[in-house]
């Protein structure tokens, strides 16, 4: 069934796409603030792929350093730019349009794009949440080729990728971002609709919203056990934030912040320790791994409930920590190990809502 996004959703979804992004995923803020003036009084549909037999699609999304956003800000004209040169490179046009990955900015991409262009949105993406890797992608993933695709950056520049794996595809984008204005809009070839949702996450954008409301709905100063109960998702802690760490690693010529966060419950003394990359990865109580990716942690302010990124978290800071349930298509043996906290170099099993 379509879902149907009008102005007064728009709060909603900023919250519930964040809520997808575990920490990660960019400021959504600015992109929020874009769709909205697209918007205007309108309206946007979020069609299932049933709905759409025919269409080609794309997913398109940002790429790079997101934080440069905030700096130099899209003209919107880079979406159009990253769509019309992979149509001509395939000899497709692109009919449709979905999200790379529900998680953060990205998730209210393709919805600023379908407007810009006039295209239908499809209800799906390639994550399901924020991760930050292509060859994390559900296409990838399932053994599927991300080229051709196209690369556009703010000042006008643009660049068609093919023939490589997702890992030269990650090279190839690092090479171009960091040579450029520090973040491209990616757009991969138009995808027969029915191909295309084989190998995606359905539904993400109208989880994203639901979220989004049930965040909405919560009291002010409402007790930690109920804000966890409104969204749906499991009660970690709340308290003070104790430490923060922050490390910068290298692997294969990118570098990669790295760090740690711990939260002493005002409740339990219990201590509370999330291990974070772009996104909180693993949280462990008193020394026990109890949740980790692609299930969702989510670090709340305490006092306004509103999400804080993994690099906006400081100490000092009074918080709620929650666990969501991550997308179920990662829970496949085989697709596990590509987003578990091992594949973040974490040596710790997943650890999934629906197991403990």
């Amino acid at each position: 069934m379509s879902t149907v996004v009008r102005e007064q959703d728009l709060g909603a979804l900023v919250v519930g796409v964040t809520l997808l992004g575990s920490g990660g995923g960019g400021d959504t803020g600015a992109f929020g603030r874009m769709l909205r003036r697209r918007l205007g009084t309108g309206e946007l549909v979020l069609r299932d792929a049933v709905d759409l037999p025919g269409v080609s699609v794309s997913p398109i999304g940002v790429v790079g350093a997101t934080s440069v956003l905030m700096e130099k800000l899209p003209s919107g004209g880079e979406f159009e730019t990253a769509v019309r040169a992979v149509s001509r490179w395939t000899g497709v046009d692109v009919t449709a349009l979905m999200s790379l990955e529900a998680g953060g900015l990205n998730g209210l991409t393709p919805l600023i794009a379908a407007l810009d262009l006039g295209l239908p949105v499809v209800d799906a993406d390639l994550m399901g949440r924020a991760l930050p890797r292509l060859d994390q992608f559900s296409w990838a993933v399932a053994g599927r080729s991300l080229t051709p695709c196209a690369l556009s950056e703010p000042s006008g520049q643009v660049i068609v990728v093919d023939n490589v794996d997702a890992a030269g595809l990650e090279r190839a984008v690092r090479s171009f971002v960091a040579q450029t204005g520090g973040w491209a809009v990616l757009a991969l070839a138009p995808t027969p609709i029915e191909a295309a949702a084989v190998d995606a996450v359905e539904g993400s954008l109208t989880r994203a919203l639901a979220l989004g409301r049930a965040h909405a709905a919560l009291e002010p100063g409402a007790v930690p056990a109920a804000v966890a109960d409104g969204l749906g998702g499991r009660l970690l802690g709340s308290g003070r934030v104790v430490e923060v760490a922050r490390h910068v690693i290298a692997d294969g010529g990118a570098a990669f912040g790295r760090g740690s966060l711990c939260v002493v419950d005002s409740a339990s003394r219990a201590v509370i320790r999330i291990e974070t990359e772009n996104e909180y990865l693993l949280a462990l109580v008193d020394g026990t791994p109890v949740v980790t990716t692609p299930d969702l942690l989510c670090v709340l302010d305490r006092r306004t409930l509103q999400p804080i990124a993994v690099d906006a978290v400081r100490t000092g800071d009074e918080v709620v920590v929650v666990a969501l349930p991550g997308p179920t298509w990662w829970h496949h043996p085989d697709r596990l190990p590509h987003v578990g906290p091992e594949a973040f170099g974490l040596a710790c099993p997943a650890q999934l809502l629906e197991a403990s």
